[in-house]
């Protein structure tokens, strides 16, 4: 998420900024996801004390080191070209360079660009140092409302429709909150799907722009979150992320097949399928190819 620039630029004492790193090391900084104020001081000393920066846009962290005054050369390193450079670059921590790795916003790695680079780093024995901070997903969950002592990160689930309600319905039984990031131009589309596949109950947290100055987080059942979406067309500008309680509890199997066997007694299977689905809660897809299984005449 683009940082804004909300805050005054911090004096950096050099002396400080200098004992903050140590040659031969790479360190991976998390950087503000909306308001500059969130970048911590140990991440500024760092950013102002390593020999180069290893960017996903050298323009976005341009702007954010110029805003604290900080003078650093800058290295492009992208999803195009990491895998590339990430030798030559740890040849340059081997000879005894420190490097910093940001991205445009929030903590590398997380459905940014950075891997390459640091699975390379460790299996060269570089050691790799964490400054931590801002992060959209652990941002979105922590005023979500839902359960978060068990949760499932997807990124961005995919853009077509086809494969995403595909990757819904392989997410649909997972106990655990899910969180997605998405786009403005298809948020109304995920938000629907998602009503659509997980069920229109499933309670949803919409957080769009967090940290910046239209910060809004609204939870909800997908069906209502869509009708939401809809009342102002500002409510799908932004960047979003979507945290998704998990699936309930189902009925215990033995339960399920008693009921779809009383069922089948006097229903045809897509009707006891879909009843059972209403009684259990289980996915009705499953439940229909069970009733088949169980009308079906027995092998002679």
């Amino acid at each position: 998420m683009p940082a804004s620039t909300e805050t005054d630029s911090a004096a950096i004492d050099p002396s400080q900024a200098s004992a903050e790193v140590s040659d031969g090391h790479l360190y991976v900084v998390a950087t503000p996801i909306g308001n500059l104020g969130d970048l911590s001081p140990r991440a500024l000393r760092v950013l102002s004390a390593v020999n180069a920066i290893c960017a996903e846009d050298t323009r976005v962290t341009g702007a954010l080191l110029s805003h604290f005054g900080v003078r650093a050369r800058l290295i492009a390193l992208h999803e195009h070209n990491e895998t590339d450079i990430a030798g030559k670059l740890v040849a340059r921590l081997l000879a005894g360079e420190s490097l910093a790795l940001v991205s445009d916003a929030g903590t590398p790695l997380v459905s940014d660009p950075g891997f390459a680079l640091v699975r390379a780093s460790r299996a060269a024995g570089v050691p790799v140092m964490t400054v931590p901070g801002p992060c959209a997903v652990v941002a979105a969950l922590s005023v979500s409302g839902l359960p978060s002592d068990r949760f499932v990160f997807e990124g961005f689930l995919p853009s077509r429709r086809g494969a995403r309600r595909s990757r819904l319905e392989a997410l649909a039984d997972c106990r655990d909150t899910l969180i997605v990031y998405e786009s403005s131009h298809r948020i109304a589309e995920c938000l629907t799907d998602c009503a659509e596949v997980l069920g229109a109950d499933r309670r949803i947290c919409l957080a769009r722009e967090l940290s910046k100055r239209f910060e809004q987080s609204v939870t909800d059942t997908a069906a209502r979150l869509c009708q939401w979406l809809t009342q102002d067309s500002n409510r799908t500008r932004g960047e979003f992320v979507l945290v998704i309680e998990g699936a309930a509890e189902a009925e215990r199997p033995d339960d399920a097949e008693h009921i779809l066997r009383v069922l089948l007694s006097e229903l045809e299977p897509s009707r006891a399928a879909r009843v059972a689905a209403e009684l259990t809660g289980q996915r009705k897809n499953a439940l229909y190819k069970r009733a088949l299984e169980m009308s079906a005449p027995p092998v002679q």
